[in-house]
């Protein structure tokens, strides 16, 4: 395949930041801070350390990092068996793998949560690799998990396109020399998402679809 359409999965494909947030709040809650629940959102799509750095900041005791975001992750796993799939998501990658892309995810998740998103998603079958926050030393918004999406695909940038949710995508797409595809199903506003590098911005992946003739994914 000479061609990579790169995927967040996180508020991309399925419709699971808004359980994120609530999940995290608990957990800070648990942990004696006080966050609110909007600046969680605006927050999710780091990696768990960089979120919970990003919201405490520097002054924090970072030897309850880890105890936060093991909180996050036994909240959020309640879930699991229920994540819900975003409108035509698995629709989208099995056309996209009939075209004749590369379709590889790019992921914070790992483990039991990656494979549940997954199955809500519905399309392995159309799945060409996985690229997840194990396999790089730093997570969106650095450039390293869509490279190393770009590397499984054996694609070169320009040859790319990288559709997600968050500023942190659109960043980390950015700086990777891919094309951007914003969608608002995760909350960004499209202004937001255009500020960080988004070429052009879809509701979500249903729109894409019915769009994709137009769209850089044609």
């Amino acid at each position: 395949m000479e061609r990579a359409a790169v995927f967040d999965v996180d508020g991309t494909l399925v419709d699971t930041n808004h359980l994120h947030v609530v999940a995290w709040w608990e957990a800070f809650r648990q942990a004696g801070h006080d966050v609110p629940m909007h600046a969680v959102h605006r927050a999710v799509g780091l990696p768990s350390d960089d979120l919970v750095a990003h919201l405490l900041g520097d002054d924090r005791d970072p030897d309850r990092d880890d105890d936060i975001s093991a909180g996050h992750k036994a909240l959020y796993g309640q879930y699991f068996d229920r994540l819900p799939a975003l409108p035509q998501a698995g629709e989208l990658l099995r056309r996209l793998h009939r075209d004749g892309w590369a379709v590889v995810l790019a992921t914070s998740a790992g483990g039991a949560e990656l494979s549940a998103l997954r199955r809500a998603i519905d399309a392995d079958d159309a799945i060409t690799a996985t690229a997840s926050a194990d396999d790089v030393d730093a997570g969106k918004p650095a450039p390293e998990p869509v490279e190393h999406a770009l590397e499984l695909a054996g694609v070169p940038a320009e040859r790319a396109v990288f559709v997600g949710d968050t500023v942190w995508d659109m960043r980390a797409g950015s700086r990777a020399g891919v094309r951007c595809v914003g969608v608002l199903c995760g909350g960004i506003p499209r202004a937001d998402l255009e500020e960080s590098g988004a070429d052009v911005v879809y509701a979500d992946p249903a729109h894409l679809l019915s769009a994709l003739p137009g769209s850089p994914l044609a």
